[in-house]
């Protein structure tokens, strides 16, 4: 009995120390696949590569260019940016050079762009470039006007900042053959409540 006890003793003795062994490895070939080990470096360079190229997606995808469209309002048929807000051209800006700058840039919001500006309906793409302003960011122009918003216009269709006399010139909405308008009186055919959009 004392024989057959200590056989079955060491049996079952080394076989928990085989399921122990198998364990460990089984743990280390987990652990080396998710730590990149040598023995699973072909699949951990899968890994790391896929999640690597998936975080830059995002990070390379960048705001879309800025659309400019015509739309009629107030002021008759004008150009707007993406969200509808009335775009505005300065007096007293030379051809392609925006003399728009610190309290004025603020007040009036020059459209801005990285890349070309979108030309959306109603609007000659032929006339829709970029200039270099004076901070070195690229403002969007049109028949060689730079582009400004209002920071007083809060909802699409606001022209508030028609025909205002501010920062040493006056400010107008623009057409789609690239001309100023100068009329500050509403047109007929705009809504009475001066939105139009």
């Amino acid at each position: 009995m004392n024989r057959q006890t200590r056989t079955a003793a060491v049996l079952a003795s080394a076989l928990l120390m085989a399921g122990a062994a198998a364990g460990c490895s089984g743990g280390g070939s987990d652990s080396g696949s998710s730590s990149g080990t040598d023995t699973s470096s072909q699949n951990s360079g899968r890994q790391v590569d896929v999640p690597a190229a998936a975080s830059t997606s995002p990070g390379a995808s960048t705001s879309p260019a800025p659309t400019v469209s015509v739309k009629k309002g107030t002021h008759g048929k004008t150009l707007v940016n993406e969200k509808n807000m009335t775009l505005y051209v300065f007096d007293k800006d030379t051809k392609n050079t925006s003399l728009c700058t610190d309290s004025c840039a603020k007040a009036w919001p020059p459209l801005l762009d990285t890349k070309t500006p979108t030309a959306g309906s109603g609007v000659d793409p032929k006339l829709l470039k970029t200039t270099t302003r004076s901070d070195g960011k690229e403002q969007v122009t049109y028949n060689g006007h730079p582009l400004y918003r209002f920071d007083q216009d809060k909802k699409a269709g606001d022209a508030k900042g028609q025909g205002v006399d501010a920062f040493g010139a006056k400010w107008y909405v623009i057409n789609a053959k690239g001309e100023q308008v100068t009329t500050t009186t509403p047109t007929s055919s705009s809504s009475s409540t001066g939105t139009g959009y």
